[in-house]
């Protein structure tokens, strides 16, 4: 079951990152036009703000596009860095599931098992 997480809605449009821990959640909007740079750095940022203890019952949760190759291709990068150091889950969902990004939404993707464990199959925008 997945409890706290980490959402990387990062697309190239309209990007932005959530946060679920200890029952609240937290939702980072990235201007207009965002550098990758700025995912990482936004992701520290909001993992210090709000003393995430990040272990195995940690899940990110990335969204596999379609979209920009260079934002997806980022967040997965992300995404396995944190997988690969914390051995957290990683899972991923189609932006066309989502929705609006709220928590309602996500909750509603994770409960119909709408995101798929290990299984990233990116899609670019062409």
């Amino acid at each position: 079951m997945i409890k706290d997480f980490l959402i990387l809605n990062f697309i190239g449009k309209e990007n932005k990152i959530g946060l679920r821990v200890n029952n609240y959640f937290y939702i980072h909007d990235f201007d207009k036009k965002t550098d990758n740079d700025q995912l990482v750095m936004n992701v520290l940022k909001m993992i210090k703000k709000y003393k995430v203890n990040i272990d195995d019952n940690f899940s990110v949760l990335v969204n596999n596009g379609p979209g920009s190759f260079s934002s997806l291709r980022t967040s997965l990068a992300v995404a396995k860095g944190i997988k690969i150091s914390k051995k957290i889950n990683i899972f991923g969902y189609k932006n066309s599931d989502l929705g609006q990004f709220n928590l309602v939404n996500i909750e509603f993707l994770i409960k119909k098992k709408l995101v798929q464990k290990n299984l990233i199959k990116l899609t670019y925008l062409s």
